[in-house]
């Protein structure tokens, strides 16, 4: 099922969560004027779990794959994940930045995204990219948890 909108308002505005999602609307609309060159980017800035791993292990710099961790929380494979990421973001950030206030908020989102991206590379192991789409999964989490 996918939400349409929540029925709790916010008390304040939500300026981490509008800054969130330009910064991934900014990220795509680069991405997207890479044309074909695209690809390097993904390679560079994307979280590529098996060289996550590997530098771990002294396989590879773990600072430049550690970055790549919180760049990848801004790349999006095409228009259908980015929507689709933001939509989420849209309407359950502005609650859980609403709770638990503007820095805790990024530094949450942030968080979640980076430990779900580790995860993910413990998990697959892959030799490609992956886009990722775990803090909007976190916030719907945080948001129930909430509801309670």
């Amino acid at each position: 099922m996918i939400p349409l909108r929540d029925d709790n308002p916010s008390h304040r505005l939500p300026v981490v969560t509008y800054a969130l999602i330009a910064a991934n609307v900014a990220a795509f609309l680069y991405e997207k004027s890479l044309g074909p060159g695209m690809r390097p980017l993904f390679e560079h800035w994307g979280l590529v779990p098996y060289r996550v791993i590997a530098s771990f292990v002294g396989d590879g710099s773990i600072t430049a794959q550690l970055t790549t961790v919180f760049t990848s929380l801004f790349l999006h494979a095409g228009w259908l994940h980015l929507i689709g990421n933001l939509w989420y973001l849209w309407i359950f950030g502005d609650n859980v930045e609403d709770r638990l206030g503007h820095t805790a908020f990024l530094l949450f989102y942030l968080a979640s995204g980076v430990v779900a991206a580790l995860m993910h590379a413990g998990l697959v192991r892959s030799e490609e990219h992956t886009s990722e789409l775990q803090s909007p999964c976190n916030l719907v989490c945080r948001h129930l948890l909430e509801k309670k």
